[in-house]
């Protein structure tokens, strides 16, 4: 087990920080002063070895573990960001990490008295896209994940102790990012992007430097904010075609061809059938056609509401993701920031 600084003024433990969101977090809360100690507890080593001191390997499923973990290092905040994100599961039940890894985190919390806060970490596949909830527990989930992720927001309201706050991650993007926003970035920066049809497609997205300071500001607001569920994203929201357009003019690549809807339905179905024969990842399914053909906006005024004025705009995420991209070994940074690994956020 690490040794930790006595000195530093807030002890903080991330549960899933070798993941994309927890590495950004990571990253943020080693840059703050005064000084925050931080424990990482994942079963898998860091994507950014700078964070290997923080890590401790820990699977969220052994209950005793995590326990031990967080009682020992009697952190003021955590941050439990810790999950399996894929979208290869077949039942909620294949989301053990979700349910009892969350359940584990809970128990050893209250086991805690040093922690003031708990985040939650969700995600807005609760509801399938282009759905809108009528309240925080109006539930349409549109796969096994997402149903996994909906049980773990009852079980948060109906067991967490304490202080607490879930938080839905919209489409975050950014430095250290795998499937599928870094296969966004990639299309563009490869000439392999085309717009789909003529319509403006606005989303919630968001950038990742955004997403560790809005984390922060929730943790530490002295405002109200227990019990509440907050969305996660960049405000106001981005449009597709024009955030694509974005990435082209900072990386000086030549115009992105539109094309229209009608070309790729069959495209899609291809990749229905090449789906059902057990290809990984297809490219284009008709679900995906229909998710980047579907308005995504989230209510974002409560989240503005506790964290206030961003400190990044889109251009200069833009800018910081290229030059990660253009920085990295080739190859490190597209094993690195593949898919997640069962247990990693």
């Amino acid at each position: 087990m690490n040794s930790y600084d006595e000195s530093a003024i807030d002890r903080v433990v991330v549960t899933g920080g070798s993941g994309f969101i927890g590495t950004n977090l990571i990253e943020f809360l080693r840059n703050l002063e005064p000084q925050v100690e931080i424990l990482n507890l994942d079963k898998c080593a860091p994507r950014n070895p700078k964070a290997a001191g923080e890590w401790v390997e820990v699977d969220l499923l052994d209950g005793n573990a995590v326990s031990e973990a967080i009682r020992g290092f009697a952190p003021r905040y955590v941050f439990h960001l810790g999950a399996r994100t894929d979208l290869q599961g077949k039942s909620a039940a294949e989301y053990e990490a979700n349910v009892q890894g969350l359940r584990a985190v809970i128990e050893a919390v209250r086991g805690t008295p040093s922690v003031e806060r708990t985040i939650y970490a969700s995600s807005r596949l609760v509801c399938k896209i282009g759905y809108l909830p009528q309240g925080e527990a109006d539930y349409c989930p549109p796969n096994a994940y997402g149903e996994s992720k909906v049980a773990g927001e009852l079980i948060v309201r109906a067991e967490a102790p304490g202080d607490w706050v879930i938080v839905r991650p919209t489409s975050i993007w950014g430095p250290w990012f795998g499937v599928p926003y870094r296969d966004f970035f990639d299309s563009v920066l490869r000439g392999r992007y085309v717009h789909i049809g003529s319509a403006e497609l606005p989303k919630s997205f968001g950038y990742v430097g955004n997403s560790a300071y809005q984390l922060w500001r929730i943790a530490t607001s002295p405002t109200a904010v227990s019990g509440q569920t907050l969305y996660l994203g960049d405000y106001p929201p981005i449009e597709v075609g024009s955030f694509a357009e974005e990435i082209r003019v900072r990386a000086g690549l030549r115009s992105l061809p539109r094309v229209p809807i009608w070309v790729m339905k069959p495209v899609a179905i291809m990749g229905d059938l090449l789906a059902k024969g057990g290809w990984v990842d297809v490219p284009l399914t008709s679900f995906r056609l229909r998710n980047l053909l579907t308005p995504m906006v989230y209510d974002l005024d409560p989240l503005e509401a506790v964290v206030g004025p961003l400190p990044y705009t889109a251009e200069e995420g833009i800018n910081a993701t290229l030059t990660w991209m253009g920085e990295s070994t080739s190859g490190l940074t597209r094993a690195a920031s593949g898919p997640q690994s069962p247990a990693v956020a």
